[in-house]
């Protein structure tokens, strides 16, 4: 292979299980063609299995497919028939049962159809790596690795890639810039030991709070209400996780551990609760038959009580005085509090983390060649905003040590095992010079790769400096407009959540005037998601509460200018999207001249949950698209994007916003998030090398009454199916009223001030109704729409 381009063209993926047929989704999601192998079936079509998975796959929530579209890519095939298709295949992905006799059968039957520089990878999650390459030809050993998918594919970012004794460097490299960029995945690289990385420490942190739990006597909904998202881990905490990842697959990870690591010092603390038993053996498996840990049994969850294995009603919260220990910001003064406390929910706490610092510390060197691989493993695999050797750092290394060392000859910890020499001195886990390394105390520097040039902006890691990024141009306390290459002026929303205010506009309004004169493109980006979550309403309520609506009208007509400015600015203008960009937020990514979006970006007008209408020129966007699109049919053209407004539709992904027309088919589509910036500049400074030149204001035809009034009989309907409100119904007509040009002929011409003018009037008409008021403040005290 030295000296060749390897390009990822075709891929095949053997065995359609959950897995495995997930993996093929996410490939055909990013356009790769996919062959997805299974057993000949025995009665009916050859390829029924394949074929009955890949129909699964449009049911599985969260969903798989980041478009229907995809499943075109994939086409399914059988080991009797089409092992030939292997033959051209530039990867060869293994998801077939967690069974080496089964895993060795597939090996002896596909290892002769390979193609000469195929990349064969397995995606066990627990059987050694080393021990699977042993069955493989001897011929074709350095062509082998683990790469491990976390589930579900699409959504988790981490892809553990684990090469074995005799794994060419040169394909594993390739293999993770395929993974990284195609598919957007974040890599670590993983040790041949037992459940690798993420799911060797992120399942002990989840047995050692099972623990910990029955030894201070919590209940499951009070332990999850402590090590959820007052630790900064997700809302599913520690028994809700398990329920979502499935107890027998928790069951299965946590029993390799309890028989791959017969000599670790807590292996006492692998064998399973008698609950889990239990749970499993009753086919209570979690999320995915309806009830595991929690059942919900009518409108009220309950939580097993794992003394009598009855459920009992949840919701039971942590005690007032541990909260407030939790959100001491001082990691030292926090600790120092948990450990200080007599609570037992405190002390918990605190012994949580102690044992996680205490397991990696001891067994760190044999797991992972640095502390990046482990904080990125469970940041990326568990879901935690901080890993664990950064919460150590940020609390000093040797004020933690000094303390574990305290508890460990108490004898308060799960095991007496020494803490390893090389923290003696130990002050930061991650600097600038990168993280560190336990086999010789130096700090490695991040991956030297190309692909990694893409990431200007990477995953960061506490302990590295956080210098602002470029030179600043212009700034104010809510936009900064700043250069990298002194070409491409890049302007971010400092407003929280990015959300949409007066000041934010005015400094979007200023910083495009510096671009036209001083530069050459434009690029909207924010380094964290979302990309904004619409208007600042709380910005808003003091105006709203004094009934100065001349004020909010003066930031609705600015709004709408500054999307005509982005629209039409002699510099184009490129929106960076990830996350959520909706109301104000998709209205800016409607008028960009390009936008680059991850794949997880949700865009969506959805005002009408506040009782509005969108103001800052999406309605006319909307309206200027159907007529655009128009072939003699208006209201055929219109009714989608008309219903897109009216029922505050959110594209599920990039690649079905597309399909939404929040997005234009000529919009580029990045899986990748720490890709975006690179990728934006270069889409802004290819239209500026192209000569870009910006259109004039439109003008185009509308429906008029006409048109409204065949949209009205649609919202009739769905008023008396009792799909819709009284008021969503009023709603209705006003959009379609905006959307069809107002009291005026079918065919009328108008230009996009017209309707600018009717979008603003409507807006601010609604804005003094009471019933959109109500939504509103319902709106502002429980985050929720209000239905009214």
């Amino acid at each position: 292979m030295a000296g060749k381009k390897f390009v990822v063209k075709k891929v095949a993926v053997l065995g359609a299980g959950v897995m495995g047929c997930q993996i093929a989704g996410h490939l055909a999601n990013a356009k790769v063609k996919t062959v997805l192998f299974d057993l000949t079936a025995k009665e009916g079509p050859k390829n029924a299995i394949v074929d009955n998975a890949l129909k699964g796959l449009k049911k599985i929530k969260p969903a798989p497919l980041a478009t229907s579209k995809s499943l075109s890519y994939i086409k399914a095939a059988n080991y009797e028939d089409d092992l030939e298709e292997l033959k051209d295949c530039d990867l060869v992905i293994e998801a077939v049962a967690e069974r080496l006799d089964i895993k060795e059968s597939v090996y002896k039957q596909v290892a002769p159809h390979l193609g000469e520089n195929t990349i064969f990878a397995t995606n066990t999650s627990g059987l050694s790596i080393e021990l699977l390459c042993s069955k493989f030809p001897e011929n074709l050993k350095h062509r082998f690795c683990g790469v491990h998918f976390f589930n579900p594919p699409r959504y988790m970012h981490l892809v553990e890639l684990i090469p074995c004794e005799k794994t060419d460097s040169e394909y594993l490299d390739h293999l993770e810039k395929f993974l990284v960029s195609t598919l957007g995945k974040g890599v670590v690289r993983a040790k041949d030991t037992p459940n690798f990385v993420a799911n060797r420490l992120g399942v002990f942190s989840m047995l050692a709070a099972i623990h910990l739990a029955k030894k201070y006597n919590l209940r499951f909904d009070v332990v999850d209400d402590l090590t959820g998202r007052r630790l900064g881990r997700p809302k599913s905490a520690t028994f809700r996780t398990a329920d979502v990842v499935g107890l027998d697959t928790f069951s299965h990870v946590a029993q390799t551990m309890q028989d791959g690591l017969l000599d670790d010092p807590w292996h006492q603390y692998f064998t399973q609760p008698d609950w889990l038993s239990f749970l499993v053996e009753e086919g209570k498996l979690g999320s995915k038959t309806g009830g595991g840990i929690y059942q919900k049994q009518g409108k009220q969850y309950f939580v097993l009580d794992p003394k009598t294995k009855e459920y009992v009603p949840s919701g039971e919260k942590a005690d007032s005085e541990v909260i407030e220990l939790l959100k001491i910001k001082d990691p030292v003064e926090k600790f120092k509090g948990l450990r200080a406390s007599q609570n037992p929910q405190a002390q918990f706490v605190w012994f949580c983390f102690a044992e996680v610092f205490h397991y990696i510390a001891y067994h760190a060197e044999s797991i992972a060649d640095t502390a990046r691989e482990i904080d990125f493993a469970i940041r990326w695999g568990f879901g935690w905003d901080v890993g664990p050797l950064e919460t150590w750092q940020a609390a000093g290394i040797q004020q933690v040590k000094k303390w574990l060392e305290e508890d460990i000859s108490a004898g308060n910890t799960m095991t007496k095992a020494k803490l390893p020499s090389w923290l003696d001195s130990l002050t930061e886990f991650h600097n600038d010079k990168g993280s560190f390394k336990f086999s010789d105390g130096t700090y490695q520097p991040r991956s030297n790769l190309d692909v990694y040039k893409r990431q200007i902006v990477p995953a960061r890691l506490l302990g590295e400096s956080r210098k602002p990024l470029g030179k600043t141009v212009w700034e104010s306390d809510f936009v900064r407009a700043f250069t990298l290459d002194d070409r491409v002026l890049i302007i971010e929303n400092l407003n929280k959540n990015h959300a949409v205010s007066y000041d934010v506009l005015s400094g979007f309004s200023q910083a495009i005037d510096i671009a036209e004169q001083e530069f050459e493109a434009v690029v909207l980006w924010n380094e964290d998601a979302p990309f904004s979550v619409g208007a600042d309403l709380k910005s808003m309520m003091p105006v709203f509460a004094s009934g100065d609506f001349e004020a909010i009208e003066k930031t609705i007509k600015l709004f709408q200018e500054t999307s005509m400015k982005i629209r039409y600015s002699q510099v184009p203008v490129v929106s960076a999207v990830n996350g959520y960009a909706l109301g104000g937020g998709g209205e800016i990514v409607l008028h960009s001249n390009k936008v680059v979006a991850a794949l997880e970006s949700y865009i969506g007008l959805v005002e009408v949950g506040v009782g509005l209408i969108p103001g800052g020129g999406g309605t006319k966007e909307f309206a200027l698209r159907a007529a655009k699109e128009s072939k003699g049919d208006l209201l055929a053209s219109l009714t989608d994007y008309y219903m897109n407004i009216a029922m505050a539709k959110v594209a599920a992904s990039a690649l079905e916003a597309k399909e939404t027309g929040h997005l234009r088919e000529s919009d580029v589509v990045v899986f990748n998030t720490y890709e975006l910036l690179y990728v934006a500049i270069q889409e802004a400074l290819t239209l500026a090398n192209s000569g870009f030149r910006p259109e004039q204001p439109q003008t185009f035809k509308v429906g008029g009454r006409t048109v409204a009034a065949s949209i009205l009989g649609q919202l009739v309907n769905m008023k008396e199916g009792r799909f819709i409100s009284e008021y969503d119904y009023y709603l209705g007509k006003k959009i379609a009223w905006v959307m069809t040009g107002g009291d005026i002929e079918n065919g009328s011409i108008v230009d996009e001030q017209w309707i600018l003018d009717l979008e603003r009037k409507v807006f601010m008409d609604l804005l003094k109704n009471e019933k959109t008021q109500e939504r509103i403040q319902g709106m502002m005290t429980t985050g929720k729409a209000v239905r009214n």
